[in-house]
C-alpha cells in the first residue's frame, strides 16, 4: 500500500497579493492530488469560524472532509482540518486539545484503506518551542491509543526552524521525522516550517515541497508531501 500524504497552511485562503480566494487553493491541493491532506488555517479566526473554503467547493474533488469541526460553519477546529479519499471508509475523527497560549490546535482521524486502519494527525503547533514540545507530547498521547495499533501520519505546521532540534526531539526512536524542505515564505521559502512524521511501520518512499506558479501565489506556505508505503 502506498499512499502520498500532505499538508497544507492555506493561511485563511489569502494569497500573497492580499487577495482570499478558496477556488485558487483548491487548485493548488489537485496539482498535489495527495490521498490524505492536512490543512491549517482553514477557518476564520473570529466569529463563527466560518471556513474559507465552502464544503459545496469540495463536493467535486476526489477528497471527503472527516468530521472535527465543533462549529456547524467550520471546517476544522482551530483551523485544522483532514481531507481524505473518499474510496477511504472514516471510522472516527475527533479535535484534540492541546496545552496553548495561541489559538492552535490538532485533529485526529481514522479511517480505513482497504482492511488497514490508519491514523493520521494534522496540527498547527505554537510559537514557543517549550510549549510546543508540551504539545507534541500531547498528540502523541492521542497516537498511543489505537487498540491493536495505528500506523500514524501526523503533519502540519510545526512552526519549527531547526531540522532535528528543540521540540523535534520529542519524537524519540519510534517515529521518523521528515523535512520536506523549506516551504515558507512561498514566494523565497527559507524556513522548514511544515513536517510530516511517520511512525516506524511506514517506508519513506519520496518526500518533498510542491512548487508551481499558483502555490506560490495562493498562500504564504507551499505545502509539503510525503509518499509513503505500508508493507503487506
Amino acid at each position: 500500500m502506498q499512499l502520498t500524504f500532505a499538508s497544507y497552511n492555506i493561511h485563511k485562503g489569502v494569497g500573497i497579493d492580499g487577495i482570499r480566494d478558496a477556488d485558487r487553493i483548491v487548485s493548488v491541493l489537485r496539482e498535489i492530488d495527495a490521498d490524505v491532506i492536512a490543512l491549517q488555517e482553514c477557518d476564520r479566526r473570529f466569529g463563527q469560524r466560518v471556513s474559507v473554503i465552502e464544503r459545496a467547493a469540495l463536493d467535486d474533488t476526489p477528497w471527503r472532509p472527516l468530521p472535527v469541526a465543533r462549529r456547524p460553519r467550520s471546517l476544522g477546529w482551530h483551523g485544522n482540518a483532514l481531507l481524505v479519499r473518499r474510496s477511504f471508509k472514516p471510522v472516527e475523527s475527533e479535535p484534540l486539545v492541546l496545552p496553548t497560549l495561541e489559538p492552535r490546535g490538532a485533529v485526529r482521524g481514522d479511517f480505513f484503506v482497504g482492511e488497514r486502519r490508519l491514523r493520521v494527525v494534522g496540527m498547527h503547533l505554537d510559537l514557543s518551542g517549550l510549549r510546543r514540545r508540551d504539545q507534541i507530547r500531547a498528540v502523541l498521547d492521542h497516537v498511543d491509543d489505537c487498540e491493536g495499533g495505528c500506523p500514524a501520519v501526523l503533519l502540519g505546521d510545526l512552526n519549527q526552524w531547526g531540522k532535528a532540534s528543540g521540540a523535534m526531539r520529542e519524537f524519540g526512536a519510534g517515529w521518523q521525522s521528515l523535512v520536506p524542505g523549506p516551504s515558507f515564505p512561498s514566494r523565497r521559502p527559507v524556513a522548514n516550517l511544515d513536517r510530516i512524521v511517520a511512525s516506524q511501520e511506514w517506508r519513506v518512499v519520496e518526500h518533498g515541497v510542491h512548487r508551481s506558479a499558483l502555490a506560490s501565489q495562493a498562500s504564504d506556505h507551499l505545502p509539503v508531501w510525503a509518499r509513503l508505503e505500508l508493507p503487506e
